[in-house]
C-alpha cells in the first residue's frame, strides 16, 4: 500500500518526516512519500465565528490530489485548528472507508494546553492521530478498547492514553485491508 502525505499550509518538515516513519513502522508493507508541492489552506473552509476550519471541506480538496499522486491513500497534515459540526474540534477526520484523511497538529502541541514544548510527546501524538485517520480510510470504525489506536479521542488525555498500535480485534482488519494492495 502506498500512502502519500500532503502538507496543507505551512508544516515543519521534521514533523512530516516523523509521521512518515511512524506510518511505515505501524502499517505492514507500506511505502510512504511526502508530496510536493504543498496544498494551500482552502479559504472557504474557514469559519470566522469559530476561528476554525471545517475538516470535511478540506478533505474534499485533498481528493483532487489522489489521482495525481498515484497513492492508495493521502493523509493531509495541517497546523490549522479543525472542526466538524456538532463537535468543538477534531484532531482529524478520515473517510471510512476511503482514500483521504486529514490531521491537525494544532491541539497536539503541549503548548496549546499551556505546557512546555515537548518534541517527543508532540511526535507521538501526531503519529497516533495519523495512524488513527489512515485506519479509518481502511474501513476501521472507532474501537471500544481504550488502548487501541482506533479508540475515539475526545480530548488530548485520551490520545495520550491509547497506544500506537491496533488491538487484537482491529489488527486483523488492517491486515485484510492492506493485503488488497499487496503486489
Amino acid at each position: 500500500m502506498q500512502i502519500a502525505i500532503l502538507c496543507i499550509g505551512s508544516v515543519d518538515m521534521n514533523v512530516l518526516e516523523s509521521i512518515q516513519r511512524s506510518l511505515c513502522d505501524v502499517f505492514p508493507e507500506v511505502s510512504c512519500d511526502i508530496l510536493k508541492p504543498t496544498m494551500p489552506i482552502p479559504e472557504k473552509a474557514y469559519n470566522p465565528s469559530r476561528h476554525q476550519y471545517h475538516s470535511s471541506n478540506i478533505l474534499s480538496k485533498i481528493r483532487d490530489h489522489v489521482e495525481k499522486s498515484g497513492a492508495d491513500r493521502i493523509l493531509g497534515v495541517t497546523e490549522v485548528d479543525l472542526y466538524v459540526p456538532r463537535l468543538n474540534f477534531v484532531f482529524g477526520e478520515g473517510e471510512c472507508p476511503g482514500k483521504t484523511a486529514i490531521i491537525s497538529l494544532s491541539r497536539l502541541k503541549p503548548e496549546f494546553y499551556g505546557e512546555p514544548s515537548d518534541w517527543n510527546l508532540f511526535a507521538e501524538r501526531s503519529a497516533k492521530e495519523a495512524v488513527h485517520e489512515v485506519g479509518h480510510t481502511l474501513g476501521l470504525e472507532h474501537c471500544r478498547n481504550s488502548a487501541c489506536i482506533m479508540f475515539f479521542s475526545n480530548n488530548i488525555q485520551m490520545t495520550d492514553t491509547k497506544k500506537l498500535k491496533f488491538c487484537e480485534k482491529c489488527w486483523p482488519k488492517v491486515l485484510r485491508s492492506t493485503s488488497l494492495f499487496a503486489k
